[in-house]
């Protein structure tokens, strides 16, 4: 590259400096593609011979069998994942090869690696997303009748199924899914052609190449196509959402498995031990994904940032995207992988969340929607409630067992039949309102994503 415009060699320290074939040579297999399918649209153009086209196809099959089985020698001098395969391809083949680079530059020879490599992230991590909606979902399946507290402000606020909770953690993946759905939408654009900014005088089959390369469309301003990196900054936004979703579950998780809540228990073989406490078994697991979770959206927050004041078109700052997002990948797919070995070994304690399910205050709304239904306006049902609460904690006594008389004191509307407001299952059969917790929604939610993530 630097023959011809520079005479010097560059300097050690500045090629150390620049190189990135040490990090971005993991997308090997995207540039053997788009080097077959510019081969391809070479040929068609008549800049080389079919048989030339033969040989450079023949040879860089040969490269990619070499790099995947470790035989490739990288060299930084070449910079690049780019340089160091071209490089290659012109020793085996000679002139052929150096041909192969005609009408298009580096510039949207990244562009287009870096949309083919999110393609294909995009299908791999959703699928990792349903294999742990799929043990979400068995959780919920054999525990389909456990009752839990519900919380809010990490207080006990009503009564739930734990099947409920797992499938509102299943609705959080599944937007997951839609999100990198719609992030492939603006990923599968093919952008080689557009050249260093502007093209190339040598007219190439641009809508042949998309179709062999599988993209949905071809990009129609050539300036923008080798500096948009949208697609790179959305994808890590549905990275760092991903991860907030299992960061939350881990929290919950975490919480849950504290002798002070006893509600779950992780695996010996997803726990750690004290080096100093030989009574702990920590749950690390789920510690290290809420951790790594920063580490997701400040690797958004760096492509954002790199971006926030680029000129238009190509800039070498754009180099620096691949380190975060390759992080990103690398971190979420990790996660993912832990979080659907590690929900199957989960223990859970039927008899703690059962006994904490049985707190009355947890039926205090209920209480005050027997009044509503009885024709007290909800404000007013709501303060008497909460005398009733305030007076039963003052005295020591729980909500179920405060004699009618005093109840009426509070309100003449009270009868014999309140009593029936504390039974939780009751109470639960009775929210089939879409989206609440009866076994009847539970049961059909169940089926619903076990249809929706078969097909």
């Amino acid at each position: 590259m630097r023959k011809g415009r520079l005479e010097k060699p560059a300097a050690d320290i500045a090629r150390r400096y620049s190189e990135s074939v040490s990090f971005d040579q993991r997308l090997y297999r995207y540039d053997i593609a788009g080097s077959l399918a510019h081969a391809a649209a070479l040929a068609k153009a008549g800049i080389i011979s079919a048989a030339e086209q033969k040989k450079i196809e023949a040879a860089l099959r040969e490269i990619e069998k070499e790099i995947t089985s470790g035989k490739f020698q990288w060299n930084e001098s070449f910079e690049d994942v780019h340089m160091n395969i071209e490089t290659a391809l012109t020793k085996k083949i000679g002139a052929a090869g150096a041909k192969l680079h005609t009408g298009r530059s580096r510039n949207d020879q990244i562009a287009l690696d870096l949309r083919l490599y999110v393609k294909e992230q995009v299908g791999k991590i959703s699928s990792q997303l349903k294999t742990l909606q799929i043990a979400l979902l068995d959780l919920a399946e054999e525990d389909v009748d456990l009752v839990m507290p519900g919380y809010t402000h990490l207080q006990r606020a009503q009564p739930i199924y734990f099947a409920h909770y797992l499938l509102g953690q299943i609705e959080a993946f599944a937007r997951d899914v839609e999100r990198l759905r719609d992030c492939l939408q603006r990923t599968n654009v093919h952008p080689l052609g557009s050249g260093a900014l502007a093209g190339s005088t040598i007219l190439l089959d641009r809508e042949s190449i998309a179709r062999e390369l599988g993209f949905a469309r071809v990009s129609q301003n050539s300036l923008d196509a080798v500096s948009d990196r949208d697609f790179v900054c959305e994808f890590l936004f549905c990275l760092a959402m991903i991860g907030m979703h299992l960061s939350r579950l881990s929290e919950d998780l975490i919480i849950w498995s504290t002798s002070e809540f006893g509600f779950v228990e992780f695996s010996e073989g997803f726990s750690t031990g004290s080096s100093l406490m030989p009574q702990k078994k920590n749950p690390d697991m789920a510690e290290l994904t809420r951790g790594k979770t920063g580490r997701l959206y400040g690797n958004l927050i760096s492509i954002l940032t790199i971006l926030k004041a680029l000129p238009s078109s190509y800039n070498r700052d754009l180099q620096e995207d691949k380190k975060a997002l390759f992080d990103s990948v690398d971190t979420i797919l990790a996660a993912l992988e832990v979080f659907s070995a590690m929900l199957p070994e989960l223990k859970i304690n039927r008899g703690h969340m059962e006994a904490a399910a049985k707190d009355p205050n947890l039926l205090a709304t209920d209480l005050a929607e027997y009044l509503v239904k009885k024709g007290i306006p909800f404000r007013e049902a709501h303060e008497i409630i909460g005398k009733l609460v305030s007076n039963a904690t003052e005295e020591g006594k729980k909500l179920n067992a405060i004699p009618l008389t005093q109840l009426k004191r509070l309100s003449s509307k009270f009868d014999v039949d309140v009593a029936k407001v504390f039974d939780v299952r009751r109470s639960l059969a009775a929210r089939r309102a879409v989206g609440a917790p009866s076994p009847e929604n539970i049961a059909a939610q169940i089926k619903h994503w076990r249809k929706q993530i078969r097909e």
